[in-house]
Order: C-alpha cells, then sequence, then structure tokens
C-alpha cells in the first residue's frame, strides 16, 4: 500500500465512520433532534430512550457496521503489509463516530463502532463481547455499565491472545469509554440511571412496586 492510498483509506474510514445515523434517524423519521434531547448523544443507547427500541436497535446495526466497513477500508487497495494496519482504519472509523465533522465534530461513545471493528478484525472476539455485553445488560439492566465493563473485559481477554496492537488499542478506547460515561458513572452512583425495559435489576425494581 502506497503512501496515498494509506491516507485515502485513513480519511475514508473517518468518514464512513462519521455518518451520524442516530441523529439521521431521529430528524429524518421522528422530526427530533438528538443532539438536545435526552443526553444529547447519537449512540445506540440515547437513541432507545428518545426514539424507541425499533430506532435504537436500526442505530446499532448501522453503527457497527460503519466500524466494519471502516475497518476494512485499507484492503479496497489490496493486501495489507501487516495484518494490525486494520486497526489503524478501525481507529479511524471510531474517531469519526465520536467526532463527527457532520454535526459539529460532536458523535457517540464509540461502543457500537468498536463492536464493528471487532466483527472486522477479531470475529470469534466479537463474538465473545456481544455475549458479555448482553449477560451485563441483563445482569444490570443498565447499558452504561455493560458498556464499561463489557469493554474492561474484552481488554483481559485480549491479554490471552498475545496480540499486543489490539491489547494496547483496547486499553486506550476502555480508559475513553470510561471517560465518556463520566455523565452515567455519576448518575448510577445517585440511583439515577436509566434502565432498559427487561433484566434482573428492572424486574426487581417493578415487583417491588
Amino acid at each position: 500500500m502506497s503512501t496515498l492510498h494509506f491516507i485515502l483509506s485513513f480519511v475514508f474510514a473517518y468518514l464512513l465512520g462519521s455518518i451520524p445515523f442516530g441523529y439521521v434517524l431521529g430528524r429524518v423519521f421522528y422530526h427530533k433532534n438528538l443532539l438536545i434531547e435526552g443526553s444529547g448523544n447519537i449512540g445506540t443507547t440515547n437513541t432507545f430512550r428518545v426514539l424507541g427500541p425499533t430506532a435504537g436497535f436500526l442505530t446499532f446495526v448501522l453503527d457497527s457496521l460503519k466500524g466494519t466497513a471502516a475497518t476494512l477500508m485499507g484492503v479496497i487497495w489490496g493486501p495489507l503489509p501487516v495484518h494490525w494496519w486494520l486497526l489503524i482504519f478501525g481507529l479511524a472509523g471510531i474517531i469519526g463516530h465520536t467526532f463527527s465533522i457532520w454535526i459539529g465534530f460532536r458523535g457517540g461513545k464509540a461502543v457500537a463502532t468498536s463492536f464493528g471493528m471487532l466483527i472486522a478484525y477479531a470475529p470469534v472476539l466479537s463474538l465473545e463481547a456481544l455475549l458479555i455485553f448482553l449477560t451485563l445488560i441483563f445482569l444490570t439492566s443498565m447499558v452504561s455499565v455493560a458498556s464499561i465493563f463489557g469493554f474492561i473485559l474484552v481488554t483481559i481477554l485480549t491479554l490471552f491472545m498475545g496480540d499486543w496492537f489490539l491489547f494496547g488499542l483496547a486499553l486506550i478506547l476502555t480508559i475513553f469509554v470510561v471517560y465518556r460515561h463520566r455523565g452515567n458513572i455519576k448518575r448510577i452512583r445517585r440511583g439515577k440511571e436509566s434502565l432498559v425495559p427487561f433484566g434482573l435489576v428492572y424486574w426487581s425494581q417493578h415487583k417491588r412496586k
């Protein structure tokens, strides 16, 4: 891959990642602006909260797919010199999602897009990550908790893979995701965090009522 192709792949990956699907769905189909409603975030959780489960699920799928597409952007020019270069383009997509050029460099919290990157780079690990995420949601009824601890657990799993490039990126993303969820952490401490309408904590609270 030439330097020009590398730069083009990185830019295209960023632009792919920066497509704000949750924002577009809200404006076009629901006539709502996610940037000013709910938490002001365009990711899955706020989309689910403001627009409903259908829009939330669709946003998760689309944000994941753009992470996968961004990660694979480099191979359009042919085989890559080393496999871990995919992580560079995946990171570009994640940056695009988090700091989208189309909405004033605002964006999501990088969870779904990071999952999409894993699908392209480490498919088996992506399935393990999805299982961890769904299990944590079932146990806690909180997407924020599932996201934070899901990233921590997946980062630990990368240690056993011997892929130090993936481990390094996973560690950086974990720190970033925890930082992006700092508002959620404050609400969790106050017992004010929003719950999804299923799972052990949700059912326990509603049973008491």
